[in-house]
């Protein structure tokens, strides 16, 4: 095989993969070549990830990446994004990382607006308010003296924490960064009024760097394990819907993108935050992107609904695939029910099946009974959410938008995007499925000098795979859907 070869680990808040990228012939191709789980570990009633566990199937996908004798030009982490864990002076880990699912931060964000005005929260960092994040995580630690923070010499977030491992260099890559909460929205830099109001220790929080920055090669004693050359390590878009937006195969303006799997995150690029009282009261985000962007977005739970019930069916003897589930939602009756996928309730039940059920009766619907009905309760309200949001993002840009781009997971999903376009009323334009790795290899590409821009990456991408067009049906049906639940939503 010939071409240019990369590796792109992408860890999800579900699992984790390690794919070699190739370019040749002007296209690009993926090949998975090691997968592994990436559960939450309840540790004496926390949920922790378990970290050295993540980088030894980090090693053991860098490692397949080298049989053959490929020669790999870098490798390149994307991650979640707001968790992180902390380094001593002596760069030991200082424990597992908490999950950003963990209950120590359940009521924590009033706490901190009584130090610091919820408004000026928003104004200085345009983020989107969401109790996990890292700024209201690093609070609670503060909140309970936690001893980690006596000794802590750097922060970094789940990306950083693997690129040090690799290559032993402290810095945080700036899409990361700004999911946490805790950087200035136009200065890109750590706010300094943040942590002074919440007593947080700025002197651990590293040196920023932008997408595309070579962090350094993978250490000699890690390259000697893996049997890997001492390869550069490029920071991509390490937040992995960072990635996923920059390979997004869109071109012009008029489009907004919807990242499709455990979370959806719905939005537009734009080349400056914007930071009003309109978006604070929608509760959208200002995150940084790849290309010197701007993704505006509203990030609303996505496939962790059908993800936890799955779970529950399974231990119930009910084995089933996403094909099964989603051929028994084809078949079940539409509307019967509409929940808020991102209320509170849905965060992290012990039983997700239940907790769709006693939602609904509390709002005076019919709770599902089936399986399919369950499945189509999620599809259609995750439909509808869509549409909500994409009509906040119209009204605010003051102009109807014409296409939606769905990447990721989620776009395998045929019934869900036609849902998608007839809840919304756009055209959908589904694929690739693995924008995220994707994203992270076209800008390994571009550090390397072989890519020369983002917009010629998304060439590359559309002329490398086949995308699927879906055009809106019943689209009053939906109207008239979206008009009586609206007040859910």
């Amino acid at each position: 095989m010939t071409g240019s070869h990369y590796v792109a680990l992408d860890f999800g808040a579900n699992s984790g993969r390690a794919i070699r990228g190739t370019i040749k012939d002007n296209k690009i191709s993926l090949e998975e070549i090691h997968r592994f789980p990436n559960p939450q570990v309840n540790v004496l009633g926390h949920y922790h990830w378990d970290l050295l566990y993540l980088f030894s199937e980090l090693k053991n996908g860098l490692a397949k990446a080298a049989t053959g004798g490929l020669p790999i030009r870098s490798v390149g982490v994307d991650t979640w994004g707001v968790d992180f864990g902390l380094v001593a002076a002596d760069n030991q880990l200082l424990g597992n990382p908490y999950c950003y699912r963990d209950s120590r931060t359940n009521d924590i964000m009033e706490r901190a607006f009584a130090r610091i005005p919820k408004q000026d929260m928003y104004r200085l960092t345009g983020i989107q308010f969401m109790q996990f994040n890292s700024i209201f995580q690093l609070y609670a630690m503060v909140e309970s003296n936690h001893p980690f923070l006596d000794f802590a010499e750097t922060l970094l977030f789940m990306p950083d924490l693997f690129n040090f491992l690799m290559t032993g260099e402290q810095v945080s890559e700036y899409t990361i960064a700004t999911t946490s909460q805790l950087m200035n929205a136009v200065d890109k830099a750590w706010e300094p009024m943040l942590f002074e109001k919440l007593d947080l220790p700025l002197t651990i929080m590293p040196p920023v760097v932008q997408p595309g920055t070579v962090i350094g090669n993978i250490l000699p004693t890690l390259a000697e394990d893996i049997g890997l050359p001492a390869v550069p390590v490029v920071a991509p878009g390490c937040h992995d819907t960072a990635s996923a937006v920059a390979a997004v195969p869109a071109s012009g303006e008029n489009w907004v993108y919807l990242s499709s799997g455990t979370w959806s995150l719905i939005g537009v690029e734009v080349p400056a935050p914007i930071i009003s009282d309109q978006t604070l009261a929608r509760n959208f985000t200002n995150e940084g992107g790849v290309g010197k962007t701007i993704r505006f977005l509203r990030n609303a739970t996505g496939m962790w609904l059908l993800q936890r019930c799955m779970h529950v069916w399974k231990n119930n003897g009910q084995n089933l695939t996403y094909d099964d589930i989603v051929r028994l939602a084809r078949e079940a009756a539409p509307f019967k029910c509409i929940i808020n996928p991102d209320d509170a309730a849905f965060l992290n039940p012990s039983n997700m099946p239940e907790a769709i059920r006693n939602y609904c009766r509390q709002t005076g619907q019919a709770a599902p009974e089936t399986i399919g009905e369950y499945a189509r309760c999620i599809f259609e309200s995750l439909a509808l959410k869509y549409r909500h949001i994409i009509s906040m993002i119209d009204e605010m840009r003051g102009g109807k938008l014409a296409a939606l781009h769905i990447v990721g997971g989620g776009s395998q999903n045929e019934l869900l995007n036609q849902f998608a376009a007839d809840a919304t009323g756009l055209t959908v334009i589904a694929g690739p499925v693995e924008a995220t790795a994707l994203g992270n290899i076209m800008v390994q590409a571009i550090a390397m000098g072989e890519l020369a821009s983002i917009e010629e990456g998304r060439e590359l991408i559309r002329h490398s795979f086949t995308l699927k067009t879906y055009e809106p049906q019943d689209k009053q049906q939906w109207l008239d859907a979206y008009e009586a639940k609206k007040s859910l939503l």
